[in-house]
């Protein structure tokens, strides 16, 4: 993703989206962020996963994670496509869409942010924007970044699973193991000396015995 690495101040935009004009940086204020992007409005795999991040929306409130999606359409186009994905959710008419979409009907963000997906194109031969995920954390700063291609829809219980990570190993000195999940043993960071790890850790630490012998595999249960 030209631009924006692991680290990087996210830039601070200026857009307009369905709860008006915005500055990103202070939409996001002390909070965590996510922002997701999507090709079109009213088309089915964005409609899904939109439907999806809305049912979880109360998921990330209390992970502290401000939602922002972003479509290359209008925002009269976006207000309109929300009441299509509340209905495919079976929420009541009138029921209040949870997080803003930014419009981007000049594709200028998309570009920016290199959200662009080359292989696919829409009608007129457009590149459509790509499946992106950008975490910003508090600092703002980009903690993950994802990129899906228009054609593949995205989990967002996985996307809880990663924020509640990237939240724990930003407090303690901890990795999380493949198909980790909130509850489950996480491992020692391999720069914790064994003697600091002891207090670090009062739980325990339980250390693999591995044909090498070296001491690198080192559980902890989840601080």
């Amino acid at each position: 993703m030209p631009g924006i690495l692991l680290g990087d101040v996210f830039p601070n935009f200026e857009a307009e989206t369905t709860i008006g004009k915005i500055k990103f940086h202070d939409f996001l204020g002390d909070s965590w962020g996510v922002l997701f992007s999507h090709p079109r409005d009213y088309t089915p795999v964005c409609t899904t996963e939109l439907g999806q991040a809305a049912k979880l929306s109360d998921e990330f409130k209390e992970r502290d994670v401000k939602m922002i999606a972003l479509s290359v359409d209008s925002v009269e186009d976006h207000r309109g496509w929300t009441k299509d994905i509340m209905a495919y959710n079976q929420e009541d008419p009138g029921c209040p869409f949870p997080f803003p979409i930014i419009a981007d009907d000049k594709r200028e963000l998309a570009v920016k942010l290199g959200m662009l997906d080359p292989d696919e194109r829409d009608k007129d031969g457009v590149p459509l924007t790509a499946r992106c995920v950008f975490v910003i954390g508090p600092d703002k700063k980009m903690k993950l970044s994802i990129l899906y291609p228009a054609t593949t829809g995205r989990n967002f219980n996985e996307l809880l699973r990663v924020i509640d990570s990237l939240q724990l190993t930003a407090k303690q000195r901890v990795a999380t193991p493949v198909d980790w999940k909130p509850g489950d043993r996480v491992m020692v960071l391999p720069n914790v000396p064994e003697a600091e790890a002891s207090a670090l850790f009062p739980a325990g630490v339980y250390t693999k015995e591995l044909p090498s012998g070296k001491k690198y595999l080192r559980y902890t249960p989840q601080p």
